[in-house]
């Protein structure tokens, strides 16, 4: 049983044939002049135009990455880098993704101020926080959208409106837990930048989309053959492009006619769990539906992860790119304050696949493993 969908998905069959069929029958180099080129170029575009209109922009402002930390990392050192001699401070918040947090902390190291705006309980800032910070030569606020480990998603429509009187500083959303699953108007949010990962939505790892408004400038990270008109160099993964035009298709269809399940599936996981003693730390109301962040104090969860594995179950402890770090979960202690909480989180998180009895079967083996783990908690303090 899968509950990792946070940080990874399962590609569907008609994504892997698409990208199958592309590679095999579209393997030239989209940027070659023959024939062949011709035609990988053209399934390139055609795949630009499907995700664009799923996203419900225009083509043109569509450019192709390799994934969500990449996007944010083009975003916040190509803006910071490009828009230098207007500003020096960017505006993010205390519970975004190490692709965002990491890349903060290698621009204060480069003389850029960054403000780390507080969450509440509910994990969501406070937009009056946000008036607060803004400063005379702040060019960036970067506020994810759905946050990877409690699922809440944050009011970026009303960000938007705000930062609708401050025309000089850029807007970007890393909406990579949102994509196909939270709808979001890009154009009415006022965003500059939106960053998108395929692997997210049963597409393929290694593939992503960045959304960039024509009025924006951005210093490239990479520099080569102009691809992307020059907004990220390298050949484009034609096939991976086909492959995730299809799968955003596919799981914003599947995800909108299977949310409300979900949710109802995460509140009885969510009821049985507070009754196996967890402290559910998403949201109530207003977070992803797919994602359920929960604290056992007292056990360890790597510990909890790893029982549960052994008797066939896949949950997570932090975002999976922090998993491996052994420290509390920084976003679990920015949103409750309560080390403990954070000490003691791990994630569940349910595709639009995930079905009640794999779930109903979780929160059993919890109800099996916990009584365990404490004991052998209890014995060795």
């Amino acid at each position: 049983m899968y509950f990792d969908n946070s940080a990874t998905t399962q590609p569907y069959q008609e994504v892997l044939s698409a990208y199958r069929k592309a590679s095999e029958s579209y393997f030239a180099n989209p940027s070659s002049f023959h024939h062949k080129g011709g035609e990988a170029e053209r399934l390139l575009e055609s795949a630009r135009s499907q995700i664009a209109r799923e996203l419900n922009v225009k083509p043109e402002h569509c450019f192709f990455t390799s994934g969500g930390t990449e996007g944010n990392n083009m975003v916040l050192k190509g803006a910071a880098e490009a828009r230098k001699n207007f500003g020096h401070h960017i505006i993010t918040t205390a519970v975004e993704h190490p692709s965002v947090m990491e890349t903060c902390v290698h621009l204060e190291q480069k003389g850029y101020r960054i403000t780390y705006l507080p969450v509440g309980s509910d994990g969501r800032i406070n937009t009056k926080d946000l008036h607060k910070a803004l400063e005379r030569d702040t060019i960036l606020v970067t506020i994810g959208h759905t946050n990877s480990e409690l699922g809440a998603v944050q009011p970026i429509e009303a960000i938007g409106e705000i930062l609708s009187s401050y025309p000089d500083i850029y807007f970007h959303t890393d909406y990579v837990q949102g994509a196909a699953k939270i709808p979001l108007n890009i154009e009415k949010a006022g965003l500059d930048f939106v960053t998108v990962s395929a692997h997210k939505f049963h597409g393929l790892k290694g593939t992503g989309v960045l959304y960039k408004h024509p009025r924006t400038m951005l210093e490239p990270l990479v520099h080569g053959g102009g691809q992307e008109s020059g907004v990220r160099s390298g050949t484009e993964n034609t096939a991976g492009a086909a492959a995730m035009a299809k799968a955003l298709r596919l799981a914003k269809e599947r995800y909108a006619a299977n949310s409300s399940r979900i949710e109802e599936i995460k509140k009885q996981t969510a009821v049985r769990l507070q009754e196996s003693g967890g402290v559910i730390n998403s949201p109530f109301s207003g977070g992803s539906p797919f994602i359920l962040n929960v604290s056992f104090p007292g056990i360890k969860p790597e510990v909890l992860v790893e029982a549960l594995a052994e008797r066939g179950a896949s949950i997570s402890t932090k975002t999976a790119c922090a998993s491996k770090n052994s420290e509390p979960s920084a976003v679990i202690l920015a949103a409750t304050g309560e080390r403990k909480l954070a000490e003691s989180a791990v994630r569940i998180s349910f595709s639009s696949d995930t079905r009640k009895e794999e779930a109903v079967h979780l929160c059993s083996m919890c109800e099996e493993v916990l009584p365990q783990l404490k004991k052998v908690m209890e014995e060795q303090q």
